[in-house]
This record gives structure tokens, C-alpha cells and sequence, in this order.
């Protein structure tokens, strides 16, 4: 059997942190996975990721190459991936589309719903941990750490936008789960473990 597990939250939530965590735990219970990225996961998504992180656009030109680069990831390797009853753990996803250009950039919500229904209407992810943190708490992780892309570089009340979306989001499906980032890795790992014995046992 093969999960289809998504990480998504705001910038310098730490997500990345956990991401090895999640793969090798999941290689050590027998289920063999792959990690990818969104946008990029292909040759072709990986170009229009450097479009997408680093070029102003407009929201909606925005949106469809997001949508663009997810379609050639579902087609080029997620979906033959899970078809080879092979795990996929894949930082950001659809979630994210709704999280950024629907709460951080007030794209309407009904334009990303429009484009999932096209994209993948039929898969969903089987497990989505969002990692949780203050947006000014956040801010300070990454400030100064590396050149920055423009998701990074928005504004408070941006990542306030994002933050509710995701928060939001855990509300309407059991397939998410939330932890709170303020938490030691030690801690936070513990619940990852926790919440994936309960998807695959």
C-alpha cells in the first residue's frame, strides 16, 4: 500500500526540518517513499519554480503556473510513484495554492477550486501535517538566513492571511493534523510518529 503525505505552513514554520524525518520513518515500517517539492519535482516544474519564487506576476498567472508545474509533478512522478505502490511525502501542495494565493493574496477561492477539479480531481492526499507558528515568530527564523524568495519577503498581515487558511483548512478534514512549531523537534517528531502509526497500522 502507498500514502500520498503532504507537509504545508508558512514560512519558517520548519516544515523542512521534518520532511527526512517523515520519509525515513516511513522506510523503517517497510513502506518505500519518495520525497518531492512543490512548486518543482520535475525538470520542467523545477524551472517554473525559479519563475514563481523569484518573478512578480500577477496573482492569477501566478495560480495557473502553480497549477501548471502540478500537473507535469502528478503526471511525470507522483501518480506513477503511488502507482508503483510506492509512498510519496511532498513539501506543499494544493493546500498551499488556497494558503497563499486565496489567503495571502485574496485570489477567489473558487478560481483555485476550478483548477484543482482540472488538475486532480479525484486524488487528495491521505495525511497533511501543517506546521503551525505565529507569523512574526516565523519571520524572525528566516530573516537573515539566506537570500530570501518573494513568498518570504511578504508582509505580516500576508502570512496572517496564509496562517488562517491553513487553520481553517484543519478544520474540514480529518486528514489534517496540526503541530504547533513552537514545540522541541524531539516533541514535534514524537507526534509525527504518533499520527503516522495511525495511518499505517
Amino acid at each position: 500500500m502507498a500514502f500520498f503525505i503532504t507537509v504545508e505552513g508558512i514560512d519558517g514554520a520548519g516544515k523542512s526540518t521534518h520532511l527526512d524525518f517523515i520519509a525515513q520513518y516511513l522506510q523503517d515500517c517497510e513502506y518505500p517513499c519518495i520525497q518531492t517539492r512543490e512548486p518543482g519535482g520535475t525538470p520542467l516544474g523545477e524551472q517554473l519554480r525559479g519563475l514563481l519564487l523569484h518573478h512578480e506576476m500577477h496573482v492569477n498567472t501566478e495560480t495557473l503556473l502553480m497549477f501548471a508545474a502540478r500537473s507535469e509533478h502528478l503526471k511525470v512522478l507522483i501518480e506513477p510513484t503511488l502507482h508503483n505502490n510506492t509512498s510519496v511525502v511532498c513539501d506543499r501542495f494544493t493546500d498551499a495554492s488556497y494558503a497563499y494565493q486565496h489567503g495571502g493574496k485574496k485570489i477567489d477561492v473558487g478560481f483555485i477550486q476550478s483548477l484543482e477539479k482540472i488538475v486532480h480531481p479525484h486524488l487528495k492526499p491521505d495525511l497533511t501535517f501543517i506546521f503551525d507558528l505565529d507569523p512574526s515568530i516565523a519571520k524572525s527564523r528566516i530573516t537573515g538566513e539566506r537570500d530570501l524568495d518573494k513568498f518570504e519577503k511578504s508582509s505580516i498581515e500576508f502570512f496572517n492571511g496564509v496562517r488562517n487558511v491553513y487553520l481553517d483548512l484543519a478544520k474540514s478534514d480529518p486528514r489534517y493534523f496540526i503541530l504547533d512549531s513552537t514545540q522541541s523537534i524531539e516533541t514535534i517528531q514524537s507526534k509525527i510518529k504518533d499520527r503516522l502509526d495511525v495511518l499505517i497500522k
